[in-house]
């Protein structure tokens, strides 16, 4: 059986968590898109970690975690963030490769920052963390794939047209250093003695583990409305976020995605620049960000205060539609105790109508958010195993969502740990 785990809003759901948690039963964790852009928090036995390029299910001694095909792969990142975890007492983890992915080089992360820098003000709110670039490379067929390493020549070859390409650009746009093709081949050559011994054909490892029905846990970064084709577009990030995507970012047939979870938050942050219709500000808004996921809203790859906002009920349904879920994982419940009334964005305002369906970039920068309350339950539900155990005003939020969104939600997660599950 294989199990997408993807994200319903902007990214930071609570994903990380539902991945540790569920890789428990699974064999094989696969990482298909995005790179270490965007992080993923988990707080288990060993400590709490934030997770880059590592699969959430890392931290089980019977998985087997796999950076796929569709993932930018950012080696030295991947192999610091193996020794962190392991100079902290996990056992190391089984790791493989796909020898179709391609590598964030180091002049993919100067681009980044230099872009960045030169458009200013209207900048995309990039983490500069070289992705834009490297997918820019991946679709212009001017990437360095991991199967590539193992052809010295050729590789000698490409790094010398690689630089031509890429030193126009330096030189006349960012008016910046020049690259040179020999530290390029060593850059890349120090990255094959890294990666040499993990690397494998994972589509085709995956092919045998579904045949021999294995439990595969598919972990998508970011979430629906990040994603370039279906999300707040320019605002998004380069790959798609959606678990379909994971079909092709793992080299897997798509009728094998058999389960789909979006996580789904029970209020809304976004790290980042982009339209946010049920944001809040001023004193609300840092009360709630202080309260906010284990240690507060913070990006786990940026440290940058995330935006937060009510659940907002128009994004999520749109969110957990495009991912084609079977089952919505509502986190971080237990952070909205402490108020009296708790508001939820159930329509948008667009030039005085109002609409449930979410609308695209240009209409959503004029949405005003059309709210309705709902009474808090003003006590700690940390603790709490079952679902009939909740307060009901708990109980009457989750159904109240669950009703807006029209997805079942299935599981509730309410605090930080593993163990924090209510399943329904």
């Amino acid at each position: 059986m294989v199990k997408a785990i993807v994200g319903a809003n902007w990214g930071d759901e609570g994903k990380g968590k539902i991945t540790d948690m569920m890789a428990k039963e699974a064999d094989i964790i696969v990482r298909f898109q995005g790179g270490a852009n965007a992080g993923h928090t988990i707080v288990n036995d060993y400590g709490k970690f934030a997770l880059h390029t590592l699969p959430s299910g890392v931290f089980y001694n019977h998985t087997t975690s796999i950076i796929g095909n569709g993932v930018a792969l950012n080696v030295p990142v991947l192999f610091d963030e193996i020794k962190s975890i392991v100079d902290r007492g996990v056992p190391k983890p089984k790791i493989l490769v796909s020898d179709r992915a391609q590598m964030v080089m180091s002049y993919h992360v100067l681009f980044d920052r230099y872009e960045e820098e030169r458009l200013g003000g209207k900048s995309f709110g990039s983490t500069k963390s070289g992705i834009a670039p490297f997918y820019s490379d991946k679709y212009a067929k001017i990437g360095f794939q991991v199967s590539e390493l193992f052809d010295e020549e050729a590789l000698k070859e490409k790094t010398e047209r690689i630089c031509e390409t890429k030193n126009v650009m330096l030189e006349h746009l960012y008016h910046k250093p020049l690259l040179e093709p020999g530290k390029l081949l060593d850059e890349l050559l120090g990255y094959r003695e890294m990666i040499g011994p993990y690397v494998c054909d994972t589509s085709s490892y995956l092919w045998d583990a579904i045949k021999e029905g294995k439990n595969i846990l598919l972990e998508g970064q970011l979430g629906s409305l990040k994603d370039p084709d279906h999300g707040i577009y320019p605002m998004v990030t380069s790959s798609s976020t959606l678990a379909a995507y994971g079909a092709i970012g793992a080299g897997i047939p798509p009728y094998e995605i058999g389960k789909i979870i979006t996580v789904c938050k029970a209020y809304s942050s976004a790290v980042g620049a982009g339209a946010f219709v049920s944001e809040i500000f001023g004193e609300e808004a840092d009360e709630l960000r202080r309260r906010g996921g284990d240690g507060g809203e913070f990006g786990a790859t940026t440290g940058r205060p995330r935006r937060v906002g009510w659940f907002d009920a128009v994004a999520s349904k749109y969110g957990c539609r495009i991912q084609g879920t079977t089952d919505v994982a509502f986190t971080v419940l237990d952070v909205l105790g402490y108020l009296d009334e708790i508001p939820v964005c159930v329509g948008y305002e667009i030039d005085g109508e109002v609409t449930q369906e979410f609308p695209t970039t240009v209409k959503l920068e004029k949405a005003k958010p059309v709210l309705e309350t709902l009474p808090g339950w003003k006590c700690e539900i940390r603790g709490i195993r079952k679902y009939e155990d909740l307060p009901e005003n708990c109980r009457k939020y989750i159904e109240f969502v669950e009703e807006r969104i029209g997805f079942p939600v299935t599981m509730v997660s309410n605090g930080p740990g593993r163990d924090d599950i209510i399943y329904r």
